[in-house]
């Protein structure tokens, strides 16, 4: 290696990839890579999650307003999460029409809602597994290249034959720095992994409360439902989703677990 210049630190990351040859420069590029993916997924994850918390909002103060579901979809963001609950339960009734041996409705429309509650969780969860990944072997690559490159510096020691300190701690110090980049990759990774799974946990939550309302909902004609900011949501209009079909019984204004029960 040239001498540095005057006032140059002769040791750091240059000097570590340059004295470790090919192996430590493919070892820091899969650092990198492993970063850079990392912090993609997580923008991306924190962008999709707070996108359905708001849509779950606007769903809380506008769906329940409306006099049946068809008129409530339309007031829902396209390609939502909550729009797409809503229209797989309306196909879902519709198809259950049509049966040649038709089964419970309940539990025809239980798990058609499951599955389309199933399937938006399943899409918030890609990509997390790439943040644990991470998280769990980006340590070892830097290891990895520490062994290399302490390897490497033993061997040009022992072909020097000096055994100084300042021999030894020069090329034992840019060896490590393997490891502090393996870890600096690693913590972020395991942090944004926890952080984003405590957030789907809620997300889930509330696309599961709705979708217990919509299954009320629809099972009752339009008689059951939550209620919205402490009032009974669009009193007085009980549509069903089916054209041609309403709502039977009354609604008595007492709520049990946010929804308004039918009498």
């Amino acid at each position: 290696m040239a001498t540095p210049a005057a006032g140059e630190n002769p040791y750091g990351l240059l000097a570590a990839l340059e004295q470790g040859g090919a192996i430590a420069i493919a070892t820091f590029s899969i650092l990198v890579i492993m970063s850079a993916a990392s912090w993609y997924i997580m923008f991306v994850k924190l962008f999709e999650q707070q996108k359905i918390l708001n849509q779950g909002k606007r769903a809380r103060t506008t769906f329940w307003q409306s006099a049946n579901l068809r008129e409530g979809a339309a007031k829902l963001e396209k390609n939502s999460a909550y729009r797409q609950i809503v229209d797989d339960g309306i196909i879902a009734q519709e198809q259950h029409n049509k049966l040649t041996d038709p089964i419970d409705q309940h539990d025809w429309m239980l798990g058609s809602l499951a599955r389309s509650q199933g399937a938006i969780a399943s899409k918030l969860s890609t990509g997390l597994a790439l943040l644990a990944t991470v998280g769990s072997t980006a340590p070892f690559v830097g290891l990895f290249g520490t062994v290399i490159g302490i390897y490497r510096a033993l061997i040009k020691i022992g072909a020097a034959g000096q055994a100084s300190i300042d021999a030894v701690a020069g090329p034992v110090g840019e060896a490590l720095i393997m490891t502090a980049l393996g870890l600096a990759v690693a913590v972020p990774a395991v942090m944004g992994y926890n952080w984003l799974m405590r957030r789907n946990k809620s997300v889930q939550e509330e696309l599961a409360r709705f979708t217990n309302d919509l299954h009320g909902y629809m099972m009752s004609n339009g008689a059951v439902r939550p209620t919205v900011q402490g009032r009974p949501a669009a009193a007085g209009t009980t549509s069903s989703v089916p054209a041609g079909t309403t709502a039977t019984g009354s609604a008595v204004n007492t709520t049990s677990n946010n929804t308004t029960k039918k009498v």
